[in-house]
């Protein structure tokens, strides 16, 4: 197997988890910096963001960075006469932050050829997918231009399907992460493998080099996982919860406050499967019986998500965290960074 720092050009084995939504150039550099890689999560961003973005992140690192993108998984609902009927649903919270009930787009997300164009004229040091495996097209067109390939799966199948796709590495991320699970050969509340039993399987199955995701917050952590034959770690709460992140003061106490059987699996914000803080609007949504599919619903309640965030309205966000929430206890990157690589 290769060495997982050979395959990404990184002196550490540690990847930042890629935030859909609540990336920063800030923290992507610094992880980058600090010798690990940096991501940074384009979900609904167009090609003229993602061109953008990309130049931020050049100017504030020359350390390599991945770049991370949603696979359409071809159920996604596209605009529609429903979508009047589920945005009055959720009327009460668009007057909770003062925003009008929000009209029909001429889409909800960017497509894939439009954000890879853009990734391609980037030329991250890594391109990272989710919700499936890139065509055969793709994975030969970033390799052509030396950008490797990192691969998401949740089950032990999935691991064997990217591997067979050709992606360089695979991130084996178990059920106690944070955000959205992002199965794709099985519903995923059918494939909520843990973590301490999905990557020894994972690294039995296939060749190329695993790294271990969920529930992963400091050096025991990272140690738990390398004795289980990963080659490295991704991270994603605990540096979620520091300075440097995109989140805002109410998700960062939700972050340090939220017991690990605290946390919830639930498709009210997004239409999908994700693990965060019940808060008052999950409970709400969820208590309505009333969700749209996605990307419907994640649009609908982006549009009251956004304006809580700007005020720090907790009750009213997505405050996406994982299992080991309380052992985030740092405030900067790089404290969470230097606890990680304790050891290694």
């Amino acid at each position: 197997m290769s060495d997982l720092r050979e395959v990404l050009g990184i002196r550490h084995p540690i990847l930042l988890g890629a935030f859909g939504g609540m990336s920063s150039v800030a923290l992507t550099a610094g992880v980058s910096e600090a010798g690990g890689l940096g991501a940074y999560g384009l979900y609904g961003y167009d090609g003229s963001r993602i061109r953008d973005t990309a130049a931020a992140l050049r100017e504030a690192t020359d350390g390599p960075f991945a770049l991370n993108i949603w696979l359409p998984t071809g159920d996604e609902v596209e605009p529609g006469p429903q979508h009047t009927v589920f945005a009055q649903a959720l009327e009460p919270f668009y007057e909770a932050v003062g925003v009008e009930i929000p009209h029909r787009p001429e889409r909800y997300l960017p497509t894939l050829d439009e954000q890879l164009d853009a990734i391609w004229d980037a030329a991250p040091a890594a391109l990272s997918v989710v919700y499936g495996v890139p065509s055969a097209e793709v994975i030969e067109e970033a390799h052509r231009r030396g950008i490797r390939v990192i691969g998401t799966a949740t089950t032990v199948a999935e691991a064997v399907a990217l591997e067979q796709g050709g992606v360089d590495v695979v991130v084996a991320s178990g059920a106690e992460a944070a955000g959205h699970r992002v199965s794709f050969l099985r519903d995923a509340a059918e494939s909520l493998v843990g973590t301490f039993a999905l990557v020894p399987q994972v690294v039995d199955a296939v060749g190329i080099p695993v790294v271990a995701a969920g529930g992963i917050a400091d050096r025991r952590g990272v140690a738990a996982a390398l004795a289980l034959g990963a080659a490295g770690v991704q991270v994603g709460t605990a540096f979620l919860a520091t300075r440097e992140s995109a989140a805002n003061d109410a998700h960062r106490a939700a972050i340090r406050t939220t017991a690990a059987d605290e946390s919830v699996l639930t498709r009210a914000m997004s239409g999908r499967l994700a693990r965060g803080a019940r808060n008052r609007a999950v409970r709400a949504i969820e208590a309505s019986g009333t969700i749209a599919p996605f990307p419907m619903q994640n649009w609908l309640t982006g549009r009251f998500r956004a304006a809580a965030g700007e005020q720090n309205l907790g009750e009213l966000q997505s405050l996406w965290l994982g299992q080991a929430a309380p052992l985030a206890r740092l405030d900067s990157a790089d404290e969470v960074f230097a606890e990680l690589i304790v050891g290694l």
